[in-house]
């Protein structure tokens, strides 16, 4: 026996052997599909008995393995089921004779056979056979089972009638020797009878021992096929016994395996092969066959008077009832031992000393005994078969490689199963089976640690040892490449790649990643699931280590483009607001809240960003094509990007871009490659190691979109270092304080929506500097009449910038300037203030180079346009959005006010504003204001002007309601008193200047030099005075004609504008003559007469209303009269200031009757 059976368990000894087999030409898939149903039939319980009969089926048995049946029954062919087809009955004779010839072939064993016939039909069908069974066809045949069960009731009938002969046969001395087949040329010719050399050394006896000891251990195998286990057990130990005496161990060993077998079938009633359907325990063991396993049970020794003198005694019943003949489960194993010792004694019992270490396996496997398993395995690798077929030594370690994994030995297993698989494609096979060694090789990879799923590496650390990984991994993609399978080659070349690159050499990664782009030059590798013929289902392996992402960042849209939305009124949201200042269950929600969606929004129909974080681990260039995002929520454009990373680049920014063509929640779900020609989707939950803030963000509907150009130029001024990706862009100028230069800005609709809405803001960055007026100013009434502005469009707007900041000077500057050295522009050639101040030619020049430095410091202002706009599905949603642009402007000094003073008028209502003038400026400069005389300013010069300006009544401004003066400071209200004075003295004196050389010009403000004592000045008292000779009121220089001799009528009004009554008041009239040289006349009693009392009453007079009293006076003489009004000293005057009491100087020309008349 040559042919080793790897599928032998010690319950195969129970079982009778069934060969099913085809005669003639019968399909394969018909004659299995029979053979299936006659397989189903594996146990039929015996009529009018309670035994099972076991029955083991083959399709396919060598004649050679039938000779060693008397060794062990169950190796004999006891049984032939033939299958066939006959078309005719002209066919039947010969298929007849076919059956007949395939009987010879084991009609030394047979006991019984049938012939299915399918296809016959007519008279031969007809008839009635109990070894023919016809059928019609190979679908209409019910009772194949039924007649299976016959057969096999048959077959018993025989088994037990040759165990009754065995076990009653008293043929004394000539009991026949049973013999294995090659032991049959060492008995030819031997005569144990009458030979006297064998009388005389005793062979006859030694003989006779052992020919019942075989029988006896044959009895055994009869009675264990026949379902009497009890009984087996005895003629086993009695064989053994018998057997062990005259030193016949090959014999000896069959019945130490038979008794093995015997007590794991008592043992372990539900096999111990793995099937997944267990054998029914024998009806024949005993009620308390439970209580005989307990463990160290001992062999009882057969008691030596149950063997006759002639042969086997035919009553056992005595020996079963004393002995407990079953062994223990530790026993079995050490008497498996025995019986492989006994085996290897003998070369030609190689097969059966194999089988029997994969039957003890299978046993130490149920027991759990791993280590002494492996033992017998190990034995069992370096038996010695002879020379086997290739076909052979696949199969012997691939059983060896199903056995160490049924003991737990993976490692062991994977690499029995390996040696298999090479053995497939052999040297010295002509056509090697690459399927099969691929197949192989796929089974060896839970014992090496492996997995075709990338997932099962991207957690905790490497298993396994990644040399011999790789090895396997390179021997699968070589299998599949001659499998002619390059798609699996690029898989498997692509799973090393993923998950060995860290165990790669710099040359085994060129090497690797050159021979995988040989492979995708003809295959591009995919994500696809690839199917292996067997269902064995591929995973995809995408490449996230090449490159290596570290962190992904979904980017908020730039602030040009980012969607704001109206804020609810203030307490909307009060309700779900929790009391507490703290709530750790609160804070957790928002914190998982804030990992699951981002704060901002991107816009449909806009470009959208995810910056990822990644670096090359390859030694060498990366190239990555088609790179881009995964998503899933709403429908995503990617717009994929292609990189080339430099060799081991450390972290390097990647941004990919996309657009979002509706409305939703979007997830970013990983990105996507193309490396080496395989295109990979790398998705972020199968990538732990990567940080990310968020990957779901919403999509609002679409929003038109501005574009911004201007007349001016862009500025690369940041306009704060915090603030800069604030503004979409800056536009710079150059202007001198006072300037007002035109902005004009062009807004052109570049989206596809329409805008609907457009407003205009503007805000003044923190500055150290104080601005006055307004700086920004425009008209948007026009461009909202565009409205709406369609795509491609366009509307220009003009903003107005008007730089006025502080023209005060410093006080440095005034120590270098005095009254001496100044020119006086601007007064009338009779005003009393010229003759005080005395002229110069000459003007003081500032010659400091530090002092001209300090004051032609170059001063900023920068401020904020903002447009808000909105349009299109967004705006019905409630989102705008802002674009915002930065106004730089770098403000040069033009003039500096330096000293300011004022100086009474000759009218009440009037006074005259000093201006001491400075020129920073390196060009001649004109300073002019309304109704006075230009001043020329050469560089660096200081004049002074003299303005002559109508008192103002700052009562009439504008006073703040209630509501707004209780919540504003009164700093600030003060600020803002004095911000409406000083703009309303602006609008009357109108002072510009210019630079001709420049053709530059602009205004200039008194707003910041004014102070307290200067606002007081040119404040209109509230009491204010009139006085009108002769009807006409006498003020601002003008002389009054009047008549000597004739009566001059004096009258003196008085208009309350303060919030208080005024008086009771006393005015008395005093008349004198002024002779320009300082000399002033008071005494003029024969001159001037008063016609009535010199001293003029006012009443009481009213908040807003007047008092008029009138005299009249009498010129007695002509020339040129003054008149002085005072106010009499009293208490209710004194509680007002004086300048409310100042009356304007009367001047009255008397001329005679005659030079009037000639006049």
């Amino acid at each position: 026996m040559s042919v080793p059976d790897y599928m032998q368990c010690a319950e195969d000894h129970q079982t009778v052997l069934v060969v099913v087999q085809p005669v003639g030409i019968v399909p394969e898939e018909q004659f299995f599909k029979i053979y299936k149903r006659i397989a189903s039939v594996s146990q039929v319980s015996i009529r009018d008995s309670q035994r099972l009969l076991y029955i083991r089926y083959r399709h396919h048995y060598l004649p050679e393995n039938n000779e060693w049946g008397d060794f062990q029954t169950h190796r004999k062919v006891v049984g032939l089921i033939s299958i066939t087809t006959c078309a005719s009955n002209k066919e039947w004779p010969q298929t007849a004779e076919r059956f007949h010839g395939q009987k010879e072939v084991y009609s030394s064993t047979l006991y019984d056979s049938r012939l299915l016939v399918f296809g016959l039909q007519g008279d031969i069908a007809e008839q009635q056979r109990t070894d023919v069974a016809f059928y019609p066809d190979f679908e209409d045949c019910p009772d194949v089972e039924k007649r299976v069960d016959d057969f096999v009731e048959s077959i018993f009938i025989v088994l037990e009638s040759k165990r009754l002969d065995r076990a009653t046969d008293k043929s004394g001395d000539k009991l026949p020797l049973l013999c294995v087949p090659f032991e049959k040329k060492d008995f030819v010719g031997l005569d144990t009878d009458s030979s006297p050399v064998s009388l005389l050394l005793g062979v006859k006896r030694h003989y006779k021992k052992r020919c019942q000891g075989r029988m006896r251990k044959h009895v055994g195998d009869l009675c264990l096929q026949a379902g009497m286990l009890q009984d087996a057990l005895v003629h086993y130990h009695m064989a053994v016994e018998l057997l062990r005496g005259v030193n016949d161990f090959l014999w000896l060993g069959a019945a130490l395996e038979g008794l093995c077998s015997a007590s794991v079938i008592f043992h372990y009633p539900g096999g111990t092969a793995g099937r997944t359907v267990g054998r029914k325990p024998s009806v024949s063991q005993p009620a308390d066959a439970g209580k005989r396993h307990r463990p160290g049970a001992q062999e009882v020794l057969i008691d030596p008077g149950a063997l006759t003198a002639n042969g086997i005694s035919a009553d056992t019943s005595t020996e079963i009832g004393r002995a407990k003949n079953c062994l223990s489960p530790e026993d079995i194993i050490e008497k498996y031992k025995e019986a492989i010792s006994y085996y290897g004694k003998y070369k030609n019992a190689g097969v059966i000393e194999l089988e029997a270490c994969v039957k003890a396996v299978r046993v130490l496997a149920i027991q759990k005994r791993a280590r002494e398993a492996s033992e017998f395995l190990q034995n069992a690798v370096y038996i010695n078969l002879g020379q086997l077929s290739e076909e052979e030594k696949i199969q012997r370690y691939s059983i060896l490689s199903e056995l160490y994994q049924l003991i737990g030995f993976h490692r062991k297993s994977a690499f029995f199963k390996r040696v298999a698989a090479m053995q497939c494609v052999a040297p010295t096979i002509p056509e090697p089976g690459w399927r099969a060694c691929y197949k192989l090789l796929l089974e060896t990879l839970p014992g090496y640690s492996l997995s075709l799923d990338p997932k099962d590496f991207s957690k905790g650390t490497h298993r396994g040892w990644a040399a011999v990984q790789m090895r396997l991994l390179h021997e699968l993609v070589y299998a599949s490449r001659r499998m002619g399978n390059p798609a699996l080659s690029v898989r498997h070349l692509s799973f090393l790649l993923q998950t060995m690159l860290d165990f790669l050499s710099d040359q085994e990664k060129k090497e690797v990643t050159q021979s995988l782009e040989n492979y995708t030059s003809k295959c591009p590798g995919g994500m696809e699931v690839i199917t292996l013929p067997d269902g064995l289902k591929l995973p995809p392996v995408p490449f996230t280590k090449l490159p290596i992402v570290r962190s992904v960042k979904l980017l908020n849209l730039p602030v040009s483009l980012r969607p704001h939305k109206v804020k609810g009124l203030p307490g909307q949201n009060m309700s779900t607001a929790s009391p507490f200042i703290y709530s750790p269950i609160i804070m957790h929600n928002r914190g998982e809240e804030r990992c699951k969606k981002i704060e901002f929004q991107w816009v449909q129909g806009d470009v959208c960003e995810v910056q990822l974080m990644v670096y090359n681990p390859m030694p060498y260039e990366l190239r990555v094509e088609n790179m881009g995002l995964l998503t899933s929520g709403v429908e995503f454009e990617s717009l994929p990007a292609a990189l080339s990373l430099p060799a081991e680049s450390g972290l390097y920014p990647v941004t990919l871009v996309g657009v979002p063509r509706t409305a939703g929640n979007i997830t970013v779900n990983g990105y996507h490659t193309s490396v080496f020609g395989v295109t990979s989707d790398c998705l972020l939950e199968g990538l732990p190691s990567v940080k990310t803030s968020g990957s779901l963000v919403e999509v609002i509907p679409s929003l038109p979109r501005l574009q911004l150009s201007t007349s001016l130029p862009r500025s690369a001024h940041a306009s704060q270092p915090t603030s800069k990706e604030e503004l979409s862009s800056t536009v710079s100028v150059q202007l001198f304080n006072g300037e007002t230069q035109q902005l004009t800005i062009t807004l052109e609709n570049i989206g596809s929506e329409d805008i609907e809405t457009l407003e205009l803001t503007s805000k003044i960055l923190s500055t150290k500097e104080k601005v006055f007026g307004e700086f920004l100013s425009w008209d948007l009434e026009e461009a909202s009449s565009r409205l709406p502005l369609k795509s491609g469009q366009a509307v220009t707007l003009t903003v107005h910038i008007k730089v006025e900041l502080d023209f005060s000077g410093q006080e440095s500057l005034l120590q270098d300037l005095n009254d001496d050295g100044i020119s006086v522009t601007g007064l009338p050639i009779s005003s009393p203030l010229r003759q005080l101040l005395k002229p110069r030619s000459e003007t003081r020049a500032f010659g400091s180079e530090s002092g001209r430095a300090e004051y032609s410091h170059v001063k900023t202002l920068e401020a904020v346009l903002n447009f808000k706009y909105s349009g299109g599905a967004g705006r019905v949603e409630g989102y705008h959005r802002e674009l915002s642009l930065g106004v730089h402007v770098d403000v040069e000094p033009s003039v500096f006010f330096t000293r300011v003073n004022t100086l009474p008028a000759t009218s009440t209502r009037q006074c005259h504003l000093l201006l001491d003038i400075f020129n920073p400026t390196e060009h001649e400069l004109t300073v002019s204001a309304e109704n006075n005389q230009d001043l020329v300013l050469h560089a660096s010069e200081c004049q002074r002007m003299a303005i002559q300006v109508d008192k103002f009544d700052f009562e009439t401004l504008p006073q703040p309601d209630q509501q707004t003066a209780c919540f504003t400071s009164p700093k600030q209200l003060e600020e803002e008193r004095q911000h409406a004075q000083g703009s309303q003295i602006n609008s009357k004196l109108g002072i510009c200047w210019s630079i001709p050389s420049l053709r530059r010009r602009g205004e200039a403000s008194v707003e910041g030099v004014l102070n307290q004592l200067v606002l007081e000045h040119l404040q209109l008292a509230p009491l204010q005075w009139d006085v009108l000779v002769n009807g006409k009121p006498c003020d601002c220089d003008v002389i009054a004609d009047c008549r000597a001799g004739d009566p001059v009528t004096l009258e003196v009004r008085l208009t309350n504008r303060s919030k208080n009554s005024v008086g009771p008041l006393a005015l008395t009239v005093v008349p004198f003559q002024d002779f320009q040289n300082g000399v002033q006349n008071y005494d003029l009693g024969e001159a001037v007469t008063f016609i009535g009392s010199n001293t003029f009453y006012i009443d009481t007079v009213k908040p807003k209303e007047d008092s008029v009293c009138v005299g009249a006076l009498l010129f007695l003489y002509a020339g040129d009269f003054y008149l002085n009004i005072k106010f009499q000293d009293d208490s209710a005057g004194r509680e007002l200031p004086l300048a409310w009491f100042t009356l304007p100087s009367v001047h009255i020309r008397a001329l005679d009757a005659q030079l009037q008349a000639g006049a």
